[in-house]
Formats: structure tokens, sequence, C-alpha cells
């Protein structure tokens, strides 16, 4: 089976639409709009020019079918991953986690799992290369990266109570 070909239009003003063939030659569509919405289109099968549905989503809600779609991870938490085995992942501090308040070198995170935190989201302030005297607070957003195995126990470590 050859591989599906994708075609991208511009829409001055919009953003760029993505249509697609399927093997079962339906036709479908996304409307990617400047402002991260999408527009999924579903195409009638007995007229591929005809628009049979149409579904708009908001950016969050379309990152989250972009992570239903993706293969490789289930995780809506998952930010990036590489072919050299390597994820970058966001983990929250929860009020009720041990870390709560605690310095990030008391979690001996690198020591423990072999992954790094790499970046902390506190409201609406990114604290890039956290140092171990960093104090943790509830409702952090813990950038981490290493292997799925490494950011996996970082969870776990991370989300003790």
């Amino acid at each position: 089976m050859s591989a599906p070909r994708l075609r991208a239009t511009p829409l001055p003003g919009i953003g760029v639409q993505y249509d697609l063939v399927t093997r079962e030659h339906r036709h479908l569509s996304v409307v990617a709009h400047r402002d991260g919405a999408r527009t999924v289109n579903v195409y009638r099968a007995d007229d591929p020019d005809s628009c049979a549905h149409s579904l708009r989503l908001a950016a969050a809600e379309a990152g989250a079918l972009i992570d239903a779609l993706m293969p490789s991870h289930h995780s809506p938490s998952l930010l990036y991953t590489t072919d050299l085995g390597l994820v970058a992942e966001r983990i929250e501090v929860s009020a009720t986690s041990r870390w709560n308040g605690r310095l990030l070198g008391e979690t001996c995170m690198r020591t423990e799992t072999g992954a790094s935190i790499v970046a902390v989201l506190r409201r609406a302030e990114a604290i890039p290369s956290p140092a171990p005297d960093f104090r943790l607070v509830g409702g952090d957003t813990l950038i981490v990266i290493g292997t799925r195995e490494g950011v996996d126990a970082a969870a776990a470590i991370l989300g003790q109570e």
C-alpha cells in the first residue's frame, strides 16, 4: 500500500487546509486555523466534494485528539519523543505531594531515575534549569526529560504523598 498523500492549501487570513484521501477513498480535511483551533471535515462517500460533517475543535481539544491518534504514546502530558528513546513530559506536583514545599535536590531525581528536570512552570512563569535549592510548590508543572522508564520513575517519585 502506498503512503497516503496529504495536500496542503494555504488559506490566507485563516490558516492551512490539509486534505487526505484514505485507502477507502474517503475525503477528509483539517483546517489548521491561525489561533490554534482546528476544523475537521468529513466528506460524503457518494460525493467527495460535499461535506457530510464538520467539527470545530479548540486548540486544547485538537491537542487531545492528536494525543489519542498518536500510536507511540497514550499520555496527554507527553511533550516530545525522539528516535533516540528520550521523552519530554510534563509532571505536576500536587498540593498533597510530599515534595510540596521541599527542595528539588531532596528528590534525588537525576540520581534515582536518570531523568532531568529542565524547567518548572509556575502560574504564568517558566523557570528554566532549576537548581537543587529550588523550592517546589503544589501546582508546579515540571518538564522532565529522560528515557521512558526514567520519566515514569520520576512521575512515581513526584506523585508520592
